[in-house]
């Protein structure tokens, strides 16, 4: 056989198969190209309205109903202390006593003044009837009296001003001070709490402030104590606190509050309203978008956005307020691989 006539066929035949893949290959990526891609397969369900409790459970402080410190007005010395730590006193109550010496040497002077003064004007009084005496003498008379009497209120003033009374009922504190001690107005002596009636305090987030209102009842629970006790809401703050975004709450406990301590923490509850025609959806399809939150619904086979407006939160549902209506399906899987206007498909 003559191999040189062999050589020509050969180009040829591979020649051929070389075009032939070639064509394959510009076909291949063009037929991928033109056909369409798969729907997504994710699951839905119905916006239907229900039941909805609004609970909020929130952390919370025992407060007395009334508290504060004992100081004293003036400086001085102590030389009388009926501070007794953790006893019980009434209003007004003497609890210490400074050293008044000096104040009381004046008074006593004063009134040996006032008594000569007084006897001294009605002299003069006698006289003015009889025109023994000028009416300017008789009035220099008793402008003197009646400055004596304003000198002597003052030194009374300043007596009553050593003694450190009670301002009202309630339980003492620790004492920081001890007889003999010289004391001044920048000195706290101890403290005073009205335990009687208690309070609690605790903060509400923003989005639920315009539903607290006064008189509204609270139930709360305390460690180490298995009892519910129960509260009414007295007051709130005027403005909700910029760095937390909150509302400070106090409610006034009610009942008995021997076994609660001042200072103690609690676990508020509050029920602020039911809603029969609430839309509940899970928490995960909510998809933050910067202020704004969004949720996917499933119209026409694709997954179309909506922004919404949320309300209570619990452990697994959201309240929706504005952006689902009833009857609405919303998309509750896949969330993550949405785009707006895919097609998807229901499982």
């Amino acid at each position: 056989m003559n191999i040189y006539k062999l050589i020509p066929e050969t180009l040829l035949f591979l020649f051929l198969i070389v075009s032939a893949s070639c064509k394959e290959a510009k076909k291949a990526p063009t037929s991928a190209a033109q056909g369409p891609a798969p729907a997504l397969a994710v699951s839905v369900m119905i916006a239907q309205p229900s039941k909805l409790a609004a609970n909020v459970e929130v952390p919370g402080s025992i407060l007395p109903f009334e508290e504060t410190q004992i100081q004293p007005e003036v400086s001085g010395r102590i030389v009388t202390l009926n501070l007794q730590e953790g006893a019980y006193v009434k209003k007004g109550e003497l609890i210490a006593k400074l050293y008044d010496g000096d104040l009381q040497a004046q008074m006593r002077k004063l009134e040996v003044q006032l008594k000569i003064a007084d006897q001294t004007e009605k002299r003069q009084a006698e006289l003015l009837k009889i025109q023994g005496i000028s009416q300017q003498e008789y009035d220099l008379s008793l402008l003197n009296v009646q400055s004596l009497k304003a000198d002597m209120d003052i030194v009374k003033e300043d007596i009553r001003k050593t003694e450190i009374r009670a301002p009202f009922s309630g339980k003492l504190g620790l004492k920081n001070i001890s007889p003999g001690a010289f004391i001044t107005p920048s000195n706290i002596l101890t403290t005073i709490s009205q335990v009687d009636q208690l309070k609690i305090e605790f903060n509400v987030p923003e989005r639920y402030a315009e539903k607290i209102t006064k008189g509204m009842p609270i139930h709360f629970t305390v460690e180490g104590n298995e009892n519910i006790f129960t509260a009414t809401i007295m007051a709130t703050q005027s403005a909700i606190e910029e760095t937390t975004r909150s509302l400070t709450v106090r409610a006034v406990i009610k009942g008995s509050t021997k076994s609660l301590t001042p200072g103690s923490f609690a676990k508020v509850k509050m029920i602020l309203g039911e809603d029969n025609n609430a839309l509940l959806v899970p928490n995960t399809v909510i998809i933050p978008q910067g202020r704004k939150k969004q949720i996917f619904l499933f119209k026409g086979g694709k997954a179309m956005p909506s922004d919404v407006v949320t309300g209570v939160r619990d452990s697994t549902n959201i309240q929706i307020l504005q952006g689902v209506n009833p009857g609405d399906t919303v998309i509750t899987s896949g969330i993550l691989f949405l785009r707006p206007g895919m097609e998807v498909v229901v499982k």
